[in-house]
């Protein structure tokens, strides 16, 4: 008797069984492991006023913002919108003012050689600090000064110094924080620095705006959010590209959009979950109408979602 399609016959069923099998083994495991879900944390989004294009009024801003899916703005002071036309946008939108920019701190620096020069950069603090306790923000960012071939590095360490502690009063009667930025002004280049640079003020109006991709030309993000810790009281976000910097130039390394650069975003938001951040993340790169504010938007959602 030929039993060679019986064989034939019985090898295809047995393969036949034991893909069905493997396939019904490997249904049943994905089916059952649950969907990765984002990540959910506190942070509010944000984005600089500048940014924003288009619209006749700030009402127009504050509702393409708001379209866009962002919960808040951060505004310029001095030389900003007029307070009365912001409350009014707040009011209607239920967008929030996150903070201030002192608008005129790499003009009017603390550590400028002329005296008058830097006693007019601690009123526009002043004034900065104002603004924002009245539209309900909590911090103001602060280049504190410029090292240049005028302003020696200890210079500028002395004199930023000396002008801040003058507004601190202020910022804590008012309760609004002074938030140092980590900013290309060749002032406070690690850590460390930065560090102790906020710690000698002993006093809890003075924190750490931390810029994430202004590191990334001579340092990595997640290392300083690490050792700056409950310091960083505000975020600024941007993407950075290390090869475009070595093939083009410094400043062309942040010609890439957010998310696409060479940023290692998850360890960035481990670094912050770890020092317990819950505040707000505010964008700074190229704005535009409210399609490109809703991509921006998006790319956040993405990167709060690591």
């Amino acid at each position: 008797m030929d039993t060679a399609p019986n064989r034939r016959d019985a090898l295809k069923a047995g393969a036949a069984t034991a893909i069905a099998a493997l396939a019904s083994t490997t249904s049943s495991t994905m089916a059952d492991q649950p969907q990765p879900q984002p990540r959910r944390r506190n942070i509010k989004k944000a984005v600089m006023w500048g940014m924003v294009k288009g619209g006749t009024s700030v009402l127009d801003r504050f509702s393409m913002l708001k379209e866009a899916g962002f919960d808040g703005v951060e505004m310029n002071s001095p030389n900003g919108p007029p307070n009365d036309e912001i409350h009014k946008a707040m009011e209607k939108t239920g967008l929030l003012v996150e903070g201030m920019v002192d608008s005129v701190h790499w003009q009017e620096t603390l550590s400028h050689s002329d005296p008058a020069m830097r006693e007019k950069g601690l009123e526009a603090l002043k004034q900065s600090l104002r603004d924002c306790k009245d539209l309900g923000g909590t911090s103001v960012l602060l280049v504190p000064g410029v090292v240049d071939s005028v302003v020696s590095y200890d210079q500028c360490y002395q004199r930023s110094q000396e002008q801040i502690r003058k507004a601190i009063p202020l910022a804590q009667e008012l309760g609004v924080k002074i938030a140092i930025e980590d900013v290309w002004n060749d002032f406070l280049l690690s850590p460390l620095e930065a560090t102790r640079y906020v710690d000698e003020f002993k006093s809890p109006a003075v924190g750490w705006h931390m810029d994430i991709g202004n590191v990334m030309a001579y340092g990595y993000p997640e290392q300083w959010i690490h050792i700056l810790g409950s310091r960083i009281v505000k975020l600024h976000v941007k993407d950075f590209s290390r090869t475009k910097m070595d093939r083009e130039g410094r400043r062309k390394g942040f010609d890439v959009k957010l998310g696409d650069g060479d940023i290692n975003w998850k360890a960035v938001m481990t670094a912050l979950d770890a020092i317990g951040y819950n505040t707000w993340m505010c964008a700074e790169v190229p704005g535009g109408e409210v399609d490109v504010l809703k991509d921006i938007s998006l790319r956040m959602d993405r990167i709060l979602a690591l």
